[in-house]
């Protein structure tokens, strides 16, 4: 199978050519990859100037890719190349066109299919292919994205992002602050390492995050008291700009890693891989894999060349697409510049293999083919913090240190999160939520001892019932003045059931995320946290979730502005 692949979604005009026998194969198959970047004179990527780039450019890359697909074939005596793919979405919508046209009047000049692609989904799924991993965790880090994400049920199940802006950009607007050229990132890089740790805001919630903060405190740190900003100055009489580069590589690629690490724990899942243009950079890669050697996971990057937006993911993900029979007509091949990775039927996961005629569909996917692996069990957990030692009537949490993260940092994390644990949940409890008994507790060693409750996590007990009372629970606690900060299926149990009416008692447990807030949009990201954790583990996860919802509607005073918050999180365009 030979495929030519197409990718512009913004600064990169790629062309390349795959060859391949299996297109689910991880060896070296023949990929040829031809990229004309971008560069702007000065700040970062404008949207005109990088259609004309990839006007200028995709004509010459992709003449170039052809060339190579005609050698080819005339050694071999096969067609040219069997389908034509292309990065359809998200993107700058000039730039996409620019090469959505390309690709169609290719592929109508060979008069072979077109396929499609979703531009993230290809930075993952090349990760997955070239690692062997069956279905691992995915962290997407580019420019303009960030996510987590996890197969389920014959799609990409979103199960943390950004909720602001992507991790790239954060520091690109940061690096355009002080007058550096795009990009950014390997000129933090570079700074970094002579850098000392600078503290910013660290921001996770459950297992979303959001990075704004993070580039608004760094560009103050470098401006300094006396205003204006550095770029501006010449120099900065603030923070020294190493330093800041650190601790923007310590705060950003720590919270990338740590949430990270909870979609592990959610999921139950052991496999890790990466996938964008900010995977190259070496901190990332080194603190994800520390973290995943420390849980006993396997973590893998691919080389630099299929991180960075290139056009051998967008062919070797086409491979795939079209061997499934998941081709698109020229008249319905129009670009989306906010596709999402969730919107995508994964046709070629878990199905019978149908052959390069790829006409064959309609299979459901393997039961078995999923990111949700089931509940260990035994004395000693390791959870998405913390490891967890159970005993016959109580249960002690410690807080280890997490060695992929700055000492400085992973202290102040580990001890505050520790005391905000246990206040929140003895005032949950004093506000009719039912949450276990603190026994003990040992901020300096970052410990607590709990009265064991319940039998089973919630992921392993879901149901209309239960996952509604955990809709209560957040609107009592929401009403009371704070939040969960992190209630996802492995944060709340589930009792057997007792009484006459036979009702199943729900605890909810590690306030560790929790914080005092009025606020309905920090009430609503609750909400949003156990929808996204419904969605990785559950069949039903629209079912389940609205009983949540109209649980919360029934117990909250406060349930029509949380509800309208939660529609406006969930409504974000987060690829602009």
């Amino acid at each position: 199978m030979r495929i030519l692949g197409i990718e512009g979604t913004a600064w990169a005009a790629s062309a390349a050519l795959y060859e391949t026998e299996t297109p689910d194969s991880a060896g070296d198959d023949h990929v040829r990859i031809e990229t004309d970047a971008y560069q702007p004179d000065s700040g970062g990527i404008h949207p005109r100037e990088a259609a004309e780039h990839m006007g200028e450019a995709i004509p010459q890359v992709v003449e170039t890719a052809v060339g190579h697909a005609r050698e080819r074939a005339a050694a071999d005596g096969d067609p040219v190349f069997d389908a034509v793919a292309f990065s359809r979405g998200p993107g700058l919508g000039p730039c996409l066109r620019i090469v959505a046209t390309a690709a169609r009047a290719v592929a109508q000049r060979f008069d072979v299919p077109l396929v499609g692609v979703n531009h993230m989904v290809a930075h993952l799924e090349v990760g997955r292919q070239r690692s062997g991993f069956d279905s691992p965790v995915c962290l997407n880090a580019s420019g303009a994205n960030a996510h987590v994400l996890g197969y389920r049920n014959g799609r990409y199940r979103v199960l943390g992002e950004t909720m602001d802006t992507g991790a790239g950009n954060a520091i690109d607007k940061f690096t355009r602050h002080i007058g550096w050229q795009h990009p950014g990132g390997p000129k933090v890089e570079q700074h970094a390492r002579d850098g000392d740790y600078h503290p910013l805001p660290y921001v996770v919630k459950g297992m979303d995050f959001s990075f704004s903060g993070v580039m608004s405190a760094a560009k103050q740190a470098v401006d300094g008291a006396s205003g204006g900003s550095a770029g501006e100055r010449g120099e900065s009489d603030g923070v020294p700009v190493d330093d800041v580069c650190r601790g923007l590589e310590e705060t950003i690629f720590g919270m990338l890693t740590e949430v990270s690490e909870r979609a592990l724990s959610l999921t139950g899942a052991d496999e890790l891989v990466l996938g964008g243009g900010v995977g190259q950079n070496e901190r990332l890669q080194g603190m994800l894999g520390e973290m995943c050697e420390q849980r006993g996971a396997q973590f893998y990057a691919p080389e630099n060349r299929f991180l960075r937006d290139n056009a051998g993911m967008i062919a070797m993900l086409g491979a795939k697409m079209y061997a499934a029979g998941d081709t698109v007509a020229i008249e319905d091949s129009a670009i989306d510049s906010n596709f999402r990775p969730d919107e995508v039927a994964v046709t070629w996961r878990g199905r019978d293999p149908v052959g390069p005629a790829g006409r064959a569909s309609g299979h459901s996917p393997r039961a078995d083919e999923s990111v949700d692996r089931p509940a260990g069990d035994g004395a000693e957990l390791q959870g998405a913090e913390a490891t967890v030692t159970i005993e016959s009537d109580r249960v002690r949490k410690d807080r280890t240190p997490r060695s992929y993260r700055h000492p400085e940092l992973d202290e102040r994390l580990r001890t505050e999160r520790t005391r905000q644990e246990v206040r929140l949940t003895s005032e949950a409890r004093r506000h009719g939520v039912p949450t276990p008994l603190v026994l003990d507790v040992d901020p300096d060693e970052a410990r607590i001892v709990f009265q064991r409750v319940g039998e089973a996590d919630l992921r392993e007990s879901l149901s209309a019932e239960t996952v509604a009372a955990v809709g209560g629970h957040l609107a009592r606690i929401h009403d009371a003045g704070f939040v969960h900060g992190d209630p996802t299926t492995r944060n709340a149990r589930v009792a057997p059931r007792t009484g006459a009416n036979r009702e199943r008692r729900v605890y909810l447990i590690d306030f560790g995320l929790g914080y005092h807030t009025s606020e309905p949009e920090d009430h609503a990201m609750d909400l949003h946290v156990l929808a996204q954790s419904l969605a990785g583990t559950a069949d039903d996860p629209d079912g389940l979730f609205a009983a949540a919802r109209e649980a919360y509607r029934a117990e909250s005073d406060h349930a029509d502005a949380v509800v309208a918050s939660l529609a406006d999180i969930e409504g974000r365009g987060r690829y602009q």
